[in-house]
Formats: C-alpha cells, sequence, structure tokens
C-alpha cells in the first residue's frame, strides 16, 4: 500500500478521505466507498498504487476528446475500485470488482484482489511514452481521483519530459484535487451522465450536485474540458432532459465540446435497447439550439463527428469512428475564415 495525501485526521484514529466529493470519515482498518483507500492505524493508504488492471494505448479520440491533440495516441490505464456504481458500466469487471468482492464475501479482506494487476509504476509509464513517442497519459477506465497519488507522481514525473496528462472522470474529483493538480492536468473529460437527481441515485448510487460543481470549477480553469452524456433509452433521453444538460453547459461555456454517445446494453442494463440514431440526432440539435458551437455524436457513425468552424462551416477536421481522414486547422485557426477554434492543438 502506497501513502496518500489527500485526507485530513479526524481524531487518532478516524481520517477524512479528500480525494473525491464523497469526503468518506474512514474508521481504522475499513476504506471508503471506492474500496480501494485504506484507514491504517489513522493514516490513510491507497491500495492500487502502480498496480493497473487495464493499460492500452487508445486513439485520443476514444476518450473522447476532439479538440485535444487530435490524431495522436495516448497511454490509457485504469485501476480496480470506483465511487460509483452505474448499473450500465461498460467497465464494471474492474470499477465493480471491489464492491462486488465486498458483497459476496462481507467478512472477508480481498487482499489477493490487488494482486492481479501489474507492477507499472510511475517510471515505467513515462518511459514507455518516451520510447515510443506518444505525446500523453489518460487515467481512465475507472474514476481516477481514486487513485490520485498514483496519477499525480505520473503527471509530475511525465511533465518533466513534455508529456500531458488527461482525467476520463464521472466529476468526483474533489477541488483539492483539481487544485493539486492545476496546470498539471492538460484536460479532462467528464460524464454528465444526466441532468436528474434521481437518476444519478438509481443508476450510479451517487448524486448529481457533486458533478456540477465539478464542470463549474473546471469550466473556470486552465485545463481543457468536454462533457460526454451517454444518451440511454426510457432513462435520460426526453427533450427536456437534453435541454438541461446543454443549457447547463452552455451557461458555463458556449465553447466546451458536448458529446452525446450511443448506448450500448451492458451490465445491469442489458435489458435496455442502443439508442437510435435519431435520438442522438435530436440531441444533437438540442445541443445547437442551446448555443452549444460544437456537438458531438459518439459511438455511431454520423457526419456529426467532424468539427466544423462555427464561424463559416469548413469542415475542419473529418473524422470516421476514431480516425481522422482530414486535418485542415491551421494552427488554431480555420484556414478560409481565420476563426480561431478552441482546443490543444499541439
Amino acid at each position: 500500500m502506497h501513502p496518500a495525501v489527500l485526507f485530513e485526521k479526524k481524531s487518532e484514529y478516524s481520517v477524512k478521505c479528500t480525494a473525491c466529493r464523497w469526503y468518506c470519515s474512514i474508521p481504522n482498518g475499513k476504506t471508503g466507498v471506492c474500496g480501494i483507500r485504506e484507514n491504517k492505524n489513522g493514516s490513510l493508504y491507497l491500495k492500487t498504487y502502480a498496480k493497473p488492471v487495464a493499460i492500452n494505448v487508445d486513439p485520443i479520440e476514444k476518450k473522447p476528446l476532439f479538440h485535444f491533440l487530435p490524431g495522436t495516441d495516448i497511454f490509457s490505464l485504469g485501476t480496480l475500485g470506483c465511487n460509483f456504481a452505474c448499473e450500465f458500466c461498460q467497465n464494471w469487471d474492474i470499477s465493480q470488482a471491489v464492491r462486488k468482492h465486498h458483497q459476496e464475501n462481507p467478512a472477508k479482506t480481498p487482499s489477493d484482489l490487488f494482486d492481479i494487476g501489474h507492477h507499472w509504476p510511475p517510471e515505467k509509464i513515462v518511459d514507455c511514452c518516451v520510447e515510443n513517442q506518444i505525446p500523453s497519459i489518460a487515467f481512465t477506465y475507472n474514476e481516477p481521483g481514486i487513485f490520485f497519488e498514483y496519477a499525480f507522481d505520473t503527471m509530475k514525473l511525465g511533465k518533466t519530459h513534455g508529456l500531458k496528462h488527461v482525467f476520463v472522470s464521472n466529476g468526483y474529483t474533489s477541488s483539492e484535487a483539481l487544485q493539486k493538480m492545476g496546470n498539471d492536468l492538460n484536460a479532462i473529460n467528464i460524464d454528465l451522465k444526466s441532468y436528474s437527481e434521481k437518476f444519478y441515485q438509481k443508476n450510479c448510487h451517487a448524486q448529481l450536485e457533486p458533478v456540477l460543481s465539478c464542470i463549474e470549477e473546471i469550466a473556470k480553469s486552465n485545463t481543457w474540458l468536454e462533457i460526454t452524456t451517454l444518451v440511454i433509452p426510457g432513462e435520460n433521453d426526453s427533450s427536456n432532459e437534453l435541454a438541461q444538460i446543454a443549457e447547463f453547459i452552455a451557461s458555463q461555456n458556449p465553447l466546451i465540446p458536448w458529446h452525446v454517445s450511443a448506448f450500448h446494453p451492458d451490465y445491469h442494463m442489458d435489458h435496455v435497447p442502443a439508442t437510435p440514431r435519431k435520438t442522438l440526432e435530436t440531441a444533437f440539435e438540442i445541443g445547437k439550439k442551446a448555443g452549444l458551437e460544437f456537438v458531438y455524436i459518439g459511438n455511431m457513425e454520423s457526419k456529426a463527428q467532424n468539427t466544423v468552424c462555427p464561424h463559416c462551416q469548413t469542415i475542419l477536421i473529418q473524422r470516421k469512428g476514431f480516425n481522422i481522414s482530414e486535418n485542415q486547422l491551421l494552427g488554431d485557426r480555420c484556414p478560409k475564415c481565420d476563426q480561431t477554434i478552441p482546443g490543444i492543438w499541439n
């Protein structure tokens, strides 16, 4: 186990974790909601430091990030555990593994569970990226805020080698974590899963308000922000709710890209049908009507995957799936009208 830095002592043996917005009070010998931050005799430890269970080199577009180093690869990693329990999670086999173990074996400590990952300390990750000319690292697959110390140490080292760093987050990363990372966190994609407290409680076993607060904080920072909504039939696909999401994003900054993505049946919601194309096209129009300049359709082939100049409508970046077939940007500008296009392009 690795010593945590994001916590406060409440008493001799009790601590308050400050890595995520649950702000768990953790008694001695117990973990927080995530299952991977453990209080041991009044100090907090991270059980998954340097123990990722998922490692891939992905196209940056898969995160999804469309206005951040387009066309490049990104080293992507995640660990066990999560501070949400989403009924539709696509990575449930790793995100819910600790929770599942506790439910099935409430009296047993899942010590062996934390030995299944490969040993990837920050030095090994950074060396791999430098040797293979991979310009950025994504902390993804599960909520990265819960393995903050591992991510943060990797960021500090990666920065000295010119690497950039990305969170793919459920929006529960704490204010303390965001402040400590500061400009070392170059970009983040946050899942705004719904605009309904009922949805968050029922389907994620979490709350909406902390996610909105996190988005508000990041929108005021120097970290590049994109937002994704997985549109689930019968759950968050009404025009009214999609409009609420779009209007909230626009109220923060109409230049924030919004990805409306197709749901595919998975985990406890494998009985729910996939999102119809028409629903995503409606979401696209709702986003544009709300004043968002960049709305993208995801998990489905569509012309709405292209980046278009909001001033003259020139197609600037043409995409097919996760591949870029054409990139006409001149630095950060449209070649036709010289409009500045927001993002981190190189």
